[in-house]
């Protein structure tokens, strides 16, 4: 086996424009301004991954993500084996917060260890399955623009799940989105939905009873965590799982939201959470009678073939479509081999690592430090 000591860490930002906005409660997104971060050792493996910046979630920007991998994260690790991933976990998180930043150090670490041993990460982590269902994601616009963005789904990938942005007010915007999807679509496409803490818990309280109806399978964040009373009071009446999202980016906020009556299931996003963390959310939830989702960060194809890699491993993240296509939106992307979506399903790589091999012309021309 090669030298699997951590020679060096890069932070390499880039910028990608997005085809449409997406739109949201909490934030509009327009350019895909990520961050790729390589591991680099002694023997000459290299893993990859990205880190989204998401201010208006985590605080997180692009130049702060660049900034703490290369003054603090990639230094704390630096000299140590890839192995050594719970001495990482601990040097790491010295530094709070910075959530998507230690999550791409730790798959680009994992990405290593897949190549060092020659097995595919997807195999290391569990192996339970060879890929996931789809689910996709509409931001807000007209209900006829949104039922058409369903149709070219549908019917080009084969994708029948639709998670459905809402929290705009008055809330009946989004009430008439979603009961549009269902009239057009009848029971051939399952439905929930995401509030990103838009709505109040009473607006939400309304909103669901209004769409009581409607067959949604989820309800995602639609009131505030930090409106506690209230949101305890809107999950004890929810009568679908209530899904707990950027409200729990740590364990102890899993912890926290679900003993508290906050949550009675749990959105994981490796994007947030790496590999290693988010099995410790994984095996939290499980213990706990939980049901969770694989979660989106509005990836790029680096980002979802990570989440591909965990959420097909583990036979609780394969019960659900995972959250995998948001890329779809995006004029470019930057792997070698661009991912296909079949039959609305997408399949781990069975590759060493976690399969992510870049372009390198592309890393070229839309790096934003060069």
């Amino acid at each position: 086996m090669s030298d699997l000591t951590i020679t060096r860490v890069e932070a390499i930002p880039y910028a990608i424009p997005y085809r449409k906005p997406l739109r949201f409660a909490s934030g509009e997104v327009r350019t895909a301004d990520h961050v790729v971060v390589r591991v680099h050792t002694a023997g000459g493996l290299v893993g990859t991954a990205e880190a989204p910046p998401r201010p208006y979630t985590y605080g997180e920007t692009q130049a702060s993500i660049t900034a703490v991998v290369r003054d603090l994260f990639g230094p704390a690790v630096t000299g140590t084996s890839v192995l050594d991933r719970a001495e990482h976990r601990a040097r790491l998180h010295r530094t709070v917060g910075n959530p998507t930043a230690k999550a791409a150090v730790d798959m680009a670490v994992w990405d290593v260890i897949g190549q060092a041993v020659g097995q595919p990460v997807h195999r290391l982590l569990g192996g339970y399955a060879d890929g996931l269902r789809v689910s996709h994601m509409l931001g807000f616009d007209t209900p006829g623009t949104m039922v058409a963005e369903a149709h070219r789904v549908r019917d080009d990938y084969g994708i029948s799940v639709f998670k459905v942005k809402v929290g705009r007010r008055p809330y009946r915007l989004d009430v008439d989105v979603v009961r549009a999807l269902r009239e057009e679509f009848g029971e051939e496409i399952e439905l929930y939905v995401d509030g990103n803490r838009g709505w109040t818990a009473s607006e939400s309280a309304r909103a669901l009873a209004e769409m009581a109806d409607l067959g949604l399978t989820l309800a995602e964040e639609l009131n505030p965590a930090d409106d506690v009373l209230g949101r305890r009071w809107l999950v004890q009446q929810c009568p679908i799982p209530f899904v707990a999202d950027e409200s729990v980016p740590t364990p102890a906020q899993v912890t926290r939201e679900l003993l508290a009556g906050s949550a009675t299931a749990i959105s994981i996003k490796t994007s947030r959470t790496g590999f290693s963390e988010s099995e410790r959310v994984l095996h939290l939830a499980e213990g706990l009678g939980v049901e969770v989702v694989l979660g989106n960060q509005i990836d790029g194809q680096i980002g979802t073939l990570c989440s591909v890699v965990f959420g097909a491993a583990h036979e609780a993240t394969s019960r659900r479509a995972g959250e995998l296509s948001n890329f779809l939106d995006m004029t470019d992307d930057l792997l070698a081999e661009p991912l296909q979506i079949t039959d609305g399903r997408l399949l781990a790589p069975t590759v060493p690592g976690t399969g992510v091999v870049l372009d390198e012309d592309k890393l070229a021309r839309y790096r934003q430090d060069a």
